[in-house]
C-alpha cells in the first residue's frame, strides 16, 4: 500500500490560460506551485475545449488548493487517489475486515472504475459499475466488500473536498442483488431464440476476439445447452464427462475469491447431472482428446491456459459491443443459462427434472420458465379449434392475419 500523503495547508497557484489553435481542445488550462515538502516547482495542465471551460477547471483547482488539495491530488485518477489515502480512508478496521475489502478495491473497483478522475465520478457510474458486479455473479458478500472500500475512498474525497457528495453510496443494491440472483420474474424473456441466433452469437464474438480464438464460441454454446453459469463451464473437468451416457457430473465452478480465482462447490452446494445434447458432442469429444483425457484436466480454458470468469469472456470477446451489434441490447453471459433452461421448458422437460439440472433450490424459481411460449398458445389455439370443428358442418372463418409483435431478445 502507497504512503499517504501529507496534504499542506493553503498551497497557493499560479494560473495561466493558453489558446493553441489547430488542437481540437485549443485551451490550455495550467496550474503552478511550490510544493512545501521539496520546495520544487510543479504544475498541472489541462487541454479544454472552451476559454469558459479552463475558466472553471482553474477555478476549480484554486479552490481545492487553498484547502490544502494539490493539483496532483485534485486531477488524480480514482486508483491513484485511493492509494494515496488508503490507509486515512480505511482507518479502525481489523485485519480481518481489511483483508477482503482490499480485495474487492484491487480486483473489481480499479479494473471498473479506477482510471477515472475522482471529481467525474457520479452516482450514475457508480450504478453502472455495481449492476457489472451483479452481472459477473459474484457472492453478495464479495459486492458488500466491493462497495464498502468504494464508499470510504469516496467519503474521504468528500471530506478532502474533492466532491461535495458521495456518488457511492448505493442504497438498495441489496434488492437489486436478490432480483438477479432469483434469475428475474421472467427469464424467458432473455432467452435466445433457437440454436441459429446462438451460433450467429458465438461466431460473432469468436470473430471479435484477439487471434479469432474458436474457444468462445465453445464455451457460449456450452453454456447454453447446457444451461449452467459461466463460472462452471470453467471448473468442469474431464473426469466429470462421462461420453458413454453423455453426461456431466457438475459439481465445481470458478469464482474470485480473496487469492484470486479459486474452484469451490456450486451455487447452494448442490452436486447435480446435467445431459449433453448431440449439438454439442463434438466439441466436447475434441476438447477431451485435446486434453488427452487427462482426468485433472480444464475441458474450457482462456488462450493462454487461463481459468474463465464472466468478466473475462466479456473482455476478451468484447461482448457488450457484439450483442449489440446483433440487436441484444441487454444480454449478458448469465442469459445463456436463460436460453438453455427456457429451451428445455419449450421441449417439454417434466418439471421437477428441469428444477434438478438448473440446481435451483425452490420450485418456484424453475416454474418462471414455464410459462407458455407464442407458438405454445398458438397450438392451443390450433387444437381447440380441430376439437370444435369436429361435430361442426360448416368450416369456422379464417380472420385475417395481423403482423406480430416482437420482444427484446425471444418472443412471448
Amino acid at each position: 500500500m502507497a504512503e499517504p500523503i501529507a496534504l499542506p495547508m493553503g498551497v497557493k497557484v499560479s494560473t495561466d490560460i493558453e489558446f493553441r489553435e489547430g488542437n481540437p481542445n485549443p485551451y490550455r488550462a495550467r496550474v503552478r506551485w511550490f510544493d512545501p515538502v521539496s520546495n520544487g516547482r510543479k504544475s498541472k495542465s489541462e487541454m479544454l475545449p472552451t476559454f469558459v471551460s479552463a475558466e472553471e477547471w482553474v477555478k476549480r483547482v484554486e479552490r481545492l488548493a487553498s484547502r490544502g488539495v494539490t493539483p496532483e491530488i485534485a486531477e488524480s485518477t480514482l486508483a491513484d487517489y485511493g492509494e494515496s489515502v488508503m490507509d486515512l480512508a480505511m482507518r479502525g478496521l481489523e485485519p480481518k475486515t481489511l483483508s477482503p475489502y482490499m480485495c474487492g478495491w484491487r480486483l473489481r473497483v480499479v479494473p471498473a472504475l479506477g482510471h477515472l478522475k475522482v471529481a467525474s465520478i457520479t452516482n450514475g457510474i457508480a450504478d453502472r459499475a455495481l449492476n457489472g458486479w451483479i452481472a459477473d455473479e459474484v457472492g453478495k458478500s464479495t459486492i458488500k466488500n466491493t462497495i464498502s472500500p468504494l464508499v470510504r475512498i469516496m467519503e474521504q474525497a468528500v471530506r478532502d473536498g474533492l466532491i461535495d457528495v458521495n456518488p457511492a453510496r448505493l442504497y438498495g443494491w441489496q434488492k437489486l442483488y436478490k432480483q438477479a440472483e432469483d434469475e428475474l420474474d421472467d427469464p424467458r424473456s432473455l432467452a435466445l431464440e433457437d440454436w441459429d441466433a446462438l451460433e450467429k452469437l458465438a461466431s460473432a464474438l469468436v470473430a471479435r476476439s484477439h487471434g479469432n480464438f474458436q474457444g468462445w464460441g465453445d464455451v457460449v454454446k456450452f453454456a447454453a445447452c447446457t444451461a449452467v453459469r459461466i463460472g462452471e463451464v470453467s471448473g468442469v473437468r474431464v473426469s466429470d464427462i462421462n461420453m458413454d451416457d453423455w453426461t456431466w457430473n457438475l459439481s465445481r465452478q470458478t469464482t474470485p475469491s480473496p487469492g484470486g480465482l479459486a474452484d469451490k462447490g456450486t451455487k447452494g452446494k448442490r452436486r447435480r447431472t446435467v445431459p449433453l445434447i448431440p449439438e454439442i458432442r463434438p466439441l466436447v469429444k475434441w476438447r477431451m482428446e485435446r486434453a488427452k483425457l487427462t482426468p485433472d484436466a480444464r475441458l474450457f480454458t482462456g488462450p493462454r491456459g487461463g481459468r474463465i470468469t464472466t468478466a473475462v469472456l466479456r473482455d476478451a470477446t468484447h461482448w457488450d459491443e457484439v450483442v449489440a451489434a446483433l440487436g441484444y441490447e441487454h444480454l449478458r453471459r448469465h442469459d445463456l443459462r436463460h436460453t438453455g433452461l427456457t429451451w428445455m421448458a419449450d421441449a417439454g422437460v417434466p418439471l421437477h427434472v428441469l428444477k434438478e439440472i438448473a440446481g435451483h433450490g425452490q420450485l418456484t424459481t424453475t416454474q418462471r420458465y414455464l410459462h407458455p411460449s407464442k407458438r405454445a398458445v398458438h397450438m392451443a389455439g390450433d387444437a381447440l379449434s380441430a376439437f370444435l370443428a369436429a361435430g361442426r358442418e360448416t368450416p369456422a372463418p379464417v380472420p385475417p392475419t395481423e403482423p406480430g409483435t416482437t420482444r427484446h431478445l425471444r418472443s412471448p
